[in-house]
């Protein structure tokens, strides 16, 4: 087969198309990645702020359960009670750290970045 001048501006149009094509598809990818990135900030940033809020009503609750039992049993058993309760919750966190935290954690980045 001979080349002749429309094979090779035929040859020519289908190597710009395949620039164009290259390019839009690096676009493409960029786009998704800041996307994903932003979504990744956007959870952390309100992991934090409703973590710091649990914790602040966690403190105030320990301290009402604490001074609500204080007549019954004293007030150093009051607070020893409300520790015993945090030290069960975090055997159990501990325990299931797998079935609650990092399966969720991985299903959840898993369905984010794949």
């Amino acid at each position: 087969m001979f080349s002749t001048d429309q094979n090779v501006e035929t040859i020519g149009q289908l190597a710009e198309a395949l620039r164009h094509y290259v390019g839009l598809q690096t676009e493409y990818v960029k786009l998704d990645v800041v996307e994903k990135v932003v979504r990744l900030l956007t959870v952390a940033t309100m992991t934090v702020v409703l973590s710091v809020l649990l914790i602040m009503v966690a403190i105030f609750a320990s301290f009402a359960l604490a001074h609500a039992i204080e007549p019954y049993v004293g007030i150093a058993w009051a607070f020893a009670i409300v520790a015993a309760v945090y030290l069960l919750v975090l055997l159990l966190v501990v325990i299931n750290r797998r079935r609650w935290i990092e399966r969720p954690l991985v299903r959840f980045l898993a369905s984010m970045l794949m």
